[in-house]
Parts: structure tokens; C-alpha cells; sequence
């Protein structure tokens, strides 16, 4: 089978482009065998290979990635390593207790798992640190979501603390914030230096990494599958695919999967001036109290004092977009960042980029064998460095008959409910969306 579209990332991404310059890739330069064979080196496929040489010490495990570590969608994402609900399609963050119970603990082993990683890896609190996250609302509305939000973690028993608006400025150094709720148990991660640092972290004698190494083709052959790259073939008995979206490409589940960009944009390093004009806390991540809203970060380290603003979804089943649809969405970046900082008219943005979600239109992931030897670790509905993570997992315990409650809840689901035909929904989502970023008001 010929895949039938290869990963395209629109603009720099910026999180690695602040990193020290990688060591030179290797790609796969001729033909192998394995026991295991994972595509993708994002969140699902480094976890699915991680428990791989756990679970299968003495087996083979070869990963395949098409572009380099780091500049895919893991690379793309802002940094937020969630445990609690937070559905991106819903009106607000909360759900049924006790499937938001399921989640969290869903959620919350998979943030252990990359906490062990991280730990043994030896990766910096820069990397990976679970300092948990506030929801910010600048508005009354937005006050009002994160009032309710924290009824529902109340009778979820979790917990969190309420922050008025002299708290919001003394953290982020802005007016803007009305209020703040913030609950102690996700991670933030510098999402490049996390994934390279796994990467690396991975590959010993028994696990090998090729990068600018894209599946062009994948086929049985006997009892094995051989997976075709550009300059070479890998034969392994059982693959892993961890390709999100693209899932579809490899010919499964197509018209069953929702394309959706995400964007963001990162400032120059600012001056040791601007800094202290800002204020606040060097380091602090904020998601906004409307799940349409603005995601504002601020991090200090590795490539300087920056800040990074996220907001504007667009559903995009060519799974492409246009520079100048970065462009474009750059200037709402702008107006989100002058609103938020005004007192920092001179700083520019440095890096602007899209990165690509894949969601379900009723909320469900494809983990567990699609086809014999084939397991899934996609659709990680705009969640993928806990989710993605999670699916990693699952899919290589699947593979090797180990069984979960979370697996049990992840086999046990509805496949992703079909999508009307491709310019339907793109009008229907997109109108969707935009009406969505309206209403967020001030929270946009």
C-alpha cells in the first residue's frame, strides 16, 4: 500500500528553534529487520517504544520519524501535560463525574509515565516539570466558567485554588486577568527539549531511532509487514502505528477523522529591561477559562526570556495550510499579545507556526489493533502530550496482551462517528469555530 500524503508543518517550529542545534539525523540508509516497528516519534510513538523495551527487553524496536524529533506536532504544541477533563469541542472543561474520574486517572498515569522518563532521563525542570496550571479568565464570563469548573472539581474531590486579579498580576505581570483558578497536578514541558530529550533517551542497542525517515509505503509480506522509506526497508512482524491524523493516509479510518490546525506564535528573547517592566514570575502557563480562548506562556531559559500566545482553530481535512494563513492568524496573535501586554509595544514576534490536532466528532481515540500485526496510538483529540502519551502506552500493552482499565475503556469505545463529506464539514466546523472565538470575547 502506497501512503497516500506525507506530514507537512507549516512555519518554524519555535520551540525547537530555540534549542541548540541537534546532532545530524540519521536516516534509515538500507534494509532491516525488527521485532517491533513504531511510525512516528511524537508523544504516542516515543511512549509506545519506551513500553515496548520495558514490556519486550530483548525484542527490536526500530522508530521510524519523517521529519526530525521536535519538529512535528509534538514540537507544536503549548506545553500543557493536562490530567483533568479538558475537552477542547465542549462548552466548558467539565463533564460526567464519573467518566471525568476515568479520565483523570487515564490522564494522570500518563503523566507518571513521562515523569519516570523525564527522571531517568535525566531531563531538566525546563523539560518537564508537574507544577500545575491555572485557568485565567479575563472577564466576568470567564469568572463565571472558572466559579463552575471549580464546583465540578469539588465533587470531583480535586484540588484547586481560587486566584483573584491582584494574584494573576503579581504572576504574569499583566491587568488584563480578572482571575485565576489553578489546580496543582498537570506538567509543563518545553515540548521540543521533552521529546528530544526522550528520543535520545530511548535508543539503546535494542531500540534505534531513524529520522527524515518518512513510510511511503507499508505492506504484508508473509507474516511480516515491510514498511518502505526513501533509501530503505524495515521487515517486522508487528507495527505500531503513532501518526495521529494521519492515521487515514496508511488507509484507516477515513472520513472518520477531524483535521484541525492550532497556531502559535513566540516572541524575540526580551531584554533584561523588559523584563522588569513586565514583572512577574519568569516562568507561567496559562489556558483560558473559555476552551476557545487565548493559551498565553511565559519561559525563561533555553533561548531567553519569551513569550508565547496561542489561540484560532481552522478545520483543514487537506491536513495543510498556507503561510499566508499563518500570516493572517499572526496578526489576531498580535492584537492578543498588545492587549495582554501593553506595556511591551516593541516587542515582536520571532517564530510563527501551525501545528496539527486530531480530534473525533464524538470525542473517542483509535488505540487497538486495526488489522493483523497493525495496532493504532491515534487520535489524540487536540490532547496529545497526555493523551498521545497514554495511547503509546496502551497500543504497545495491547500488542503484548496487557490488560487495563484504561485499555479496557479505550477497546471498549465507539469508532470515531463518521464526518459528512469533506466541503460540508469544512464549512460546518470552520463556521463552528469562528462563531466559538467570537463568543470567547475578551477571553479570545
Amino acid at each position: 500500500m502506497k501512503i497516500s500524503r506525507l506530514p507537512r508543518d507549516p512555519g518554524p517550529a519555535g520551540w525547537n528553534s530555540i534549542l541548540p542545534e541537534a546532532k545530524p539525523a540519521e536516516p534509515l540508509a538500507h534494509d532491516i529487520t525488527a521485532d517491533w516497528l513504531v511510525i512516528g516519534a511524537g508523544f504516542a510513538g516515543l511512549a509506545a517504544a519506551r513500553r515496548l523495551a520495558q514490556l519486550c527487553p530483548a525484542d527490536r524496536v526500530v522508530v521510524l520519524e519523517a521529519s526530525r524529533v521536535g519538529e512535528g506536532p509534538a514540537g507544536r504544541n503549548s506545553g500543557f501535560m493536562i490530567d483533568l477533563p479538558h475537552d477542547l469541542a465542549s462548552e466548558n472543561y467539565g463533564g460526567k463525574l464519573a467518566e471525568d474520574r476515568a479520565q483523570i486517572e487515564d490522564n494522570r498515569r500518563a503523566i507518571a509515565f513521562a515523569a519516570e522518563m523525564a527522571q531517568e532521563f535525566g531531563l531538566s525542570q525546563e523539560a518537564f516539570a508537574q507544577s500545575g496550571k491555572i485557568n485565567a479568565a479575563a472577564s466576568p464570563k470567564g469568572d463565571q466558567h472558572n466559579r463552575d469548573f471549580a464546583s465540578h472539581l469539588s465533587a470531583l474531590s480535586e484540588p484547586y485554588e481560587m486566584l483573584d486579579a491582584h494574584d494573576m498580576r503579581e504572576l504574569c505581570g499583566s491587568a488584563y486577568f480578572s482571575g485565576g483558578l489553578f489546580t496543582p497536578n498537570a506538567a509543563m514541558i518545553q515540548p521540543a527539549l521533552f521529546v528530544r530529550g526522550v528520543a535520545s533517551g530511548i535508543q539503546t542497542n535494542r531500540v534505534r531511532l531513524y529520522e527524515l525517515s518518512p513510510v511511503t509505503s507499508l505492506a504484508r509480506e508473509g507474516s511480516d509487514w515491510v514498511a518502505g522509506t526513501p533509501s530503505g526497508l524495515v521487515t517486522a512482524p508487528r507495527v505500531i502505528l503513532a501518526v495521529n491524523g494521519h492515521l487515514q493516509s496508511f488507509g484507516h479510518m477515513r472520513g472518520r477523522l477531524m483535521h484541525v490546525f492550532t497556531y502559535a506564535s513566540m516572541t524575540r528573547a526580551l531584554t533584561s529591561e523588559e523584563c522588569q517592566t513586565l514583572g512577574g514570575a519568569p516562568s507561567w502557563g496559562v489556558t483560558p477559562a473559555d476552551p476557545l480562548g487565548t493559551t498565553v506562556r511565559r519561559i525563561s531559559g533555553t533561548g531567553g526570556d519569551r513569550i508565547v500566545i496561542r489561540n484560532r482553530f481552522t478545520f483543514d481535512p487537506s491536513m495543510e495550510v498556507s503561510n499566508a494563513r499563518i500570516a493572517a492568524v499572526g496578526r489576531d496573535h498580535d492584537r492578543s499579545f498588545a492587549a495582554r501586554f501593553p506595556m511591551l509595544p516593541g516587542v515582536e514576534m520571532e517564530y510563527r507556526w501551525g501545528g496539527r490536532l486530531c480530534l473525533s466528532y464524538n470525542n473517542v481515540q483509535v488505540v487497538g489493533e486495526l488489522e493483523e500485526g497493525v495496532w493504532s496510538a491515534c487520535c489524540q483529540n487536540g490532547l496529545g502530550t497526555a493523551k498521545g502519551t497514554l495511547a503509546g502506552m496502551l497500543a504497545a500493552e495491547a500488542a503484548n496482551g496487557v490488560g487495563s482499565a484504561a485499555l479496557g475503556r479505550v477497546s471498549g469505545s465507539a469508532l470515531p462517528k463518521k464526518l459528512p463529506p469533506a466541503p460540508l464539514a469544512q464549512v460546518a466546523a470552520n463556521t463552528r469555530l469562528r462563531w466559538g472565538e467570537w463568543r470567547a470575547g475578551r477571553e479570545f
